[in-house]
C-alpha cells in the first residue's frame, strides 16, 4: 500500500486536496480512496474495487475510446466559462447548489458553460441532492433555459427524485441514490430517475457495476470519485466494457488535481479518454506520498466487512 495527498485546483464538495491508498497486486494497482466522512461499511465497496484491480483486472473492452464531459465547479461565471473553454470536451457537468451560494450564482455559472461551448454542445447540472422537491422542479425548470441533458441528484431521497421527474420536462440522473445505497437497484423500483450514474469504488469494482448496469436497465453514465488515473483507469475500463454507452462519461476529472501518480495520466483528448492502464511511476508517487498508517487502518476496518453485506451482489 502506498498513500497520496494531492491538492485539488479548486476546492470541490468541500475537499481541498485529494487523499487515498494504491494498493499493488498481480493485476497492477487498485486505488482505495472514499471520502473522510465514509464509514468501514461502506469504505468495503471502496476495498473490493481496489482489490480487484489489483489482484483480478478487468473484462475485455468492446470499445477503445469513452467520450467524457468537463466538469465545471462551483466557480464564478468567468472561471467556468475558461474551464469548459479549455477542456476541449462537448459536454459539461456544472456542479449547482453548492453551500453559501445563490440560485442566481448557479444560473450564472450555467449560462457561461452555455457561452463556452455554444448551441451544440451539451449541459447537464449535478446537484448532489441538496434540494427539496419545490426548489428542485423551480431550479431545474428555470435552468433549462440553457437546454439541460439531464439533472443529477436534484435531492437526496428516492421518493424526492420521483417527485421531481414527474414535475419537470428535464430528465433526472440517479447518483448518490445509486452508490449509497444498500439497494442500487429501487432506483428503478421507483420509478425515480431517467439515467443512473454508476462510480466504480463505491459498487465494489468493474465487474459489480456491470452488475448493476444491467439490472437497472436505465442509460449509464460512468462518473469518477475524483481519483488519481489509477482510479480513472477503472471507471475507463467500466465504460469500454458497457454494451451500450449514449452518454457522455464523468471520468475527465484528472483536471481537478494538481498532480497525478502516473507517468502517462487519463486526459482527454478532443473529449475523449483513451482506454487504457497507465503506468504507476515511482518518482511522481514519491512527490505525493503521505503517511501510510491511518489508510491501512482504514482499510482493515473495512476488509471486515467484505463477506458482509456492503460488497454488491445483484442477483440475476
Amino acid at each position: 500500500m502506498r498513500v497520496y495527498s494531492i491538492p485539488m485546483r479548486t476546492r470541490f464538495r468541500g475537499v481541498t486536496r485529494r487523499e487515498g491508498a494504491l494498493l499493488q497486486g498481480p493485476a497492477g494497482w487498485g486505488e482505495f480512496s472514499p471520502f473522510a466522512e465514509y464509514g468501514p461499511a461502506e469504505c468495503a465497496r471502496w476495498l473490493a474495487a481496489a482489490r480487484e484491480a489489483a489482484t483480478l483486472g478487468w473484462p475485455a473492452p468492446v470499445r477503445d475510446r469513452v467520450p467524457v464531459n468537463a466538469t465545471i465547479p462551483a466557480v464564478g461565471p468567468e472561471r467556468a466559462f475558461e474551464m469548459a473553454r479549455e477542456s476541449g470536451c462537448r459536454t459539461a457537468k456544472v456542479k449547482v447548489a453548492e453551500r453559501g451560494q445563490t440560485d442566481a450564482d448557479d444560473m450564472a455559472r450555467v449560462e457561461a458553460v452555455r457561452a463556452a461551448l455554444g448551441p451544440q454542445g451539451r449541459i447537464r447540472v449535478d446537484a448532489n441532492g441538496a434540494w427539496d422537491v419545490d426548489r428542485a422542479a423551480r431550479m431545474v425548470r428555470s435552468l433549462d433555459r440553457w437546454e439541460l441533458e439531464y439533472a443529477e441528484q436534484p435531492c437526496a431521497t428516492l421518493e424526492e427524485l420521483a417527485a421531481v421527474r414527474r414535475r419537470v420536462d428535464v430528465p433526472i440522473a440517479a447518483d448518490e441514490s445509486i452508490r449509497r445505497a444498500e439497494d442500487p437497484l429501487k432506483v428503478r423500483a421507483a420509478d425515480a430517475a431517467d439515467v443512473a450514474v454508476l462510480k466504480v469504488q463505491p459498487l465494489g469494482g468493474v465487474a459489480a457495476s456491470l452488475r448493476v448496469a444491467e439490472a437497472c436497465g436505465l442509460p449509464v453514465v460512468v462518473s469518477s470519485a475524483v481519483e488519481t488515473s489509477v482510479g480513472l483507469a477503472a471507471g475507463v475500463a467500466l465504460a469500454a466494457a458497457l454494451p451500450e454507452l449514449r452518454y457522455a462519461c464523468g471520468l475527465g476529472t484528472l483536471s481537478l488535481l494538481e498532480g497525478d501518480v502516473v507517468r502517462d495520466p487519463l486526459r482527454p483528448l478532443a473529449g475523449e479518454i483513451e482506454v487504457r492502464r497507465p503506468v504507476v511511476d515511482e518518482e511522481a508517487l514519491r512527490r505525493w506520498e503521505a503517511p501510510s498508517a491511518p489508510w491501512r487502518e482504514r482499510a482493515l476496518a473495512a476488509q471486515a466487512h467484505l463477506d458482509g453485506p456492503a460488497v454488491v451482489e445483484v442477483a440475476r
